[in-house]
C-alpha cells in the first residue's frame, strides 16, 4: 500500500471520543506521556493571564462556596447517576460531606476556566484529557480513607478485605496493562460459556480460519453473510453468549452466516499489512461463495474490522468485481477521521511516526497497551470504579462476558499498524485517490452496494458523528444509518428485549450528523430485527438448508470457536 507521510454527549460537535488512529498512536506515548505539561499549558496560562477579570470572579465564587462548605451551609450535590457518592454516608457524615463538596466545586471551576480561556480546538481537546484524569483521579471517593465503602467492608470482613485487595493490587500491577481488573482471570471457557453456536472450522490459512456456523432452519437465505472482525481484539463479541450472540439470532432466521477469526500474530509476521488483510478477506469470500454456491457475499465489518472491510469493497469495485458484495455493514467504524475531537487533537505526524517505529521494533503493537489507552479514556468507569471495588472493598469484579472479551486482548502485526496509524493521520479514506491498494487507487465513493451502517450515541471509541460521515463517503444509493444506545461495544451486543434499549434509523441524507438527529425519531428496542429484514430482502431466495457445514473443497477443520482464538 501507498500512503503519504504521515463525557459521553450527543450534541458537542467536537465528538470527544477517539478513533482506531489514536488508540493505535496512543500506546506510544501512555497515559504518563500524555499528562506532563506541554505547550499547551503554557498556552492555557497565557491565555488566562490576558483575562484576570475571568481568574477573579472564578477565584472568588469557589473561594466564597468553599467558606460555605467550611460552615456546613453549602448546597451542592453531586449530578444525578453519579455513582461515586451513591453511599449515605456521603449527605450524613458531615465531614465526607464537605469533602465531596469541596471536591465538586473545584473540579467544576477548573472545567469553567478551561471553558472560558478560549484556546484552539486542539489544545482544548489535549487539556480536558489531562483535567478529565485528575479531576476523576483526585476524587474523594479513590482516597482508602475517607470511601464509605471500603470502611464497611473491612469492619464486615475483618480486615480480609485489606488483605484481598492488596493481593489483587499486587497482581494487577505486575503485568500490563497495569490497571484494575474488570473480570477475574478463569470466569468464562471459550467454547462451554462464551462462544458457543454451534458451527466448524472450514478454512483455515496462516492469517485466519473461517467458521461456517450450522444452519438452524429449514431453509436459508442463498446469499451468505461474511463476518469481518476487529483486527485489535478477537472475533467472538458477535457470538458473546448464549441469548445475546449476533451470530446465534441471525442464524436462526435463516442467515448463512460466516465469520472471520484472525490469528494472533506474532514478531515473524511484522510484514502483515493492509494489503495482507484485504487478500485475506478476499480469499474469506471466495470460500464463502464456493460453499454456498453464489457469487455474491454480504460483508460486515466492525471497528477496525469495518475499516478492512469497506477497503475490501473499495478494492473490489476498483478492480472490476465490485458486484460481489450485495452488501456492507459497517458498525462502530470511522472512515472519515476529520477532527474527532480528542482523537485528532492528540494525533500528530511525530506521534504516529514514534508508534510505527516502536511496532516496528517489536515486531507487532501490544494488545495489552492498547487496552491501557481504552481504559484511561473513560477513567470513572474502566479504572476508578473497579479500584474501589477490587481495592478498597477487596472484592472480586463481578463476572461480564463483555469484559472477560475485552480483556482477551490480541497483538496487531507491524505492518498493519504502520498502514492504519498512516490512513488515520492523513485521513486518506475520506479523499478518493489518496490511498492506493497494490497499486489500485481506493475510492469509497464508488462503492455502489447498499450499505447499513451502525453508530453509538455514547461510543467513545468511534464517535458515532464520525460513522455518519464515514456512512456519507460510500457511493450507494441506499445507504441507511442507525444510531443505537451505548457506546462502542453495547450499541451492538443489543438483543431484543431490553427494555432500555432503543435506536434511531433514516437514509444519509442530512448534510450534517446533528441535522439527520434532529429528522429522525426513537424506536424502542434493538435495531437487530431491522437489520436481519435488511439482510433478508438482499439476500436472494430462500434454499434448502445444508445438511452440513463445508463443502467438497472445504471439509471441517475443527468445531467452532476453531483453533486461533486461543492463540495467546
Amino acid at each position: 500500500m501507498t500512503t503519504p507521510t504521515i463525557t459521553e454527549t450527543v450534541h458537542r460537535s467536537d465528538e470527544p471520543a477517539a478513533p482506531l488512529d489514536l488508540l493505535l498512536a496512543g500506546s506510544a506515548r501512555g497515559l504518563a506521556g500524555r499528562m506532563l505539561p506541554d505547550r499547551g499549558w503554557a498556552r492555557l496560562a497565557g491565555k488566562l493571564a490576558t483575562r484576570p477579570g475571568t481568574l477573579a470572579h472564578r477565584g472568588g465564587t469557589l473561594a466564597r462556596e468553599l467558606a460555605a462548605v467550611a460552615t456546613g451551609r453549602a448546597d451542592r450535590a453531586p449530578a444525578k447517576g453519579d455513582k461515586r457518592f451513591a453511599d449515605p454516608a456521603w449527605q450524613h457524615n458531615p465531614w465526607l460531606r464537605r469533602s465531596m463538596q469541596a471536591y465538586l466545586a473545584t473540579a467544576d471551576t477548573a472545567y469553567a476556566l478551561l471553558a472560558e480561556a478560549d484556546l484552539d480546538w486542539r489544545d482544548t481537546e489535549r487539556l480536558r484529557f489531562v483535567l478529565d484524569n485528575l479531576v476523576e483521579g483526585l476524587a474523594p471517593s479513590n482516597n482508602p480513607l475517607l470511601n464509605p465503602l471500603g470502611w464497611k467492608a473491612l469492619i464486615d470482613t475483618g480486615g480480609l478485605s485489606a488483605l484481598r485487595g492488596a493481593r489483587a493490587f499486587a497482581r494487577d500491577m505486575a503485568t500490563k496493562p497495569r490497571v484494575p481488573a474488570m473480570v477475574e482471570p478463569g470466569a468464562y471457557t471459550l467454547g462451554e460459556t462464551v462462544a458457543v453456536t454451534p458451527g466448524a472450522v472450514v478454512l483455515r490459512t496462516p492469517v485466519f480460519e473461517l467458521i461456517q456456523y450450522a444452519p438452524q432452519t429449514a431453509t436459508v437465505h442463498e446469499v451468505p453473510l461474511l463476518m469481518v472482525p476487529p483486527v485489535i481484539n478477537k472475533y467472538y463479541i458477535t457470538d458473546i453468549a448464549p441469548g445475546r450472540s449476533m451470530i446465534e439470532y441471525f442464524v436462526a432466521r435463516g442467515q448463512q452466516v460466516f465469520t472471520i477469526s484472525w490469528r494472533n500474530p506474532h514478531a515473524e509476521h511484522r510484514d502483515w499489512d493492509l494489503d495482507t488483510y484485504v487478500t485475506a478477506i478476499i480469499e474469506a469470500m471466495d470460500a464463502v461463495q464456493a460453499i454456498a454456491g453464489t457469487d455474491r457475499t454480504h460483508l460486515q465489518g466492525s471497528c477496525s474490522g469495518g475499516i478492512l472491510a469497506a477497503t475490501t469493497a473499495a478494492y473490489l469495485t476498483a478492480t472490476g468485481h465490485g458486484d460481489r458484495v450485495a452488501g456492507l455493514t459497517l458498525a462502530v467504524t470511522v472512515l472519515d477521521q476529520a477532527r474527532a475531537g480528542f482523537a485528532a487533537a492528540a494525533l500528530d505526524e511525530r506521534t504516529a511516526a514514534t508508534a510505527i517505529e516502536r511496532s516496528q521494533s517489536r515486531g507487532y503493537l501490544d494488545g495489552d497497551e492498547l487496552a491501557e489507552v481504552f481504559a484511561w479514556l473513560r477513567p470513572t468507569d474502566l479504572v476508578w470504579r473497579y479500584w474501589v471495588n477490587n481495592y478498597l472493598q477487596g472484592r472480586p469484579p463481578a463476572p461480564f462476558d463483555v469484559l472477560h472479551w475485552n480483556a482477551d486482548t490480541t497483538r496487531m502485526a507491524a505492518g498493519l499498524h504502520r498502514d492504519l496509524v498512516r490512513i488515520g493521520v492523513t485521513n486518506a479514506l475520506a479523499t478518493p485517490g489518496t490511498m492506493n491498494l497494490s497499486g489500485v487507487p481506493i475510492d469509497l465513493g464508488a462503492v455502489t452496494a447498499d450499505a447499513y451502517v451502525i453508530g453509538g450515541i455514547a461510543d467513545h471509541i468511534s464517535p458515532w458523528q464520525g460513522c455518519y460521515r464515514s456512512a456519507a463517503l460510500l457511493g450507494g444509493a441506499d445507504t441507511r444509518f442507525v444510531l443505537s444506545t451505548s457506546g462502542h461495544v453495547a450499541a451492538l451486543v443489543n438483543p431484543p428485549g431490553n427494555p432500555k434499549a432503543s435506536f434511531r434509523i433514516g437514509p444519509v441524507d442530512a448534510d450534517t450528523p446533528e441535522q439527520w438527529l434532529d429528522r429522525t425519531e426513537v424506536t424502542r428496542d434493538s435495531w437487530w430485527p431491522d437489520y436481519a429484514a435488511w439482510l433478508a430482502a438482499r439476500s436472494g431466495p430462500a434454499v434448502p438448508a445444508p445438511t452440513a457445514v463445508g463443502g467438497a473443497t472445504h471439509s471441517p477443520l475443527d468445531a467452532a470457536p476453531g483453533t486461533y482464538v486461543h492463540h495467546s
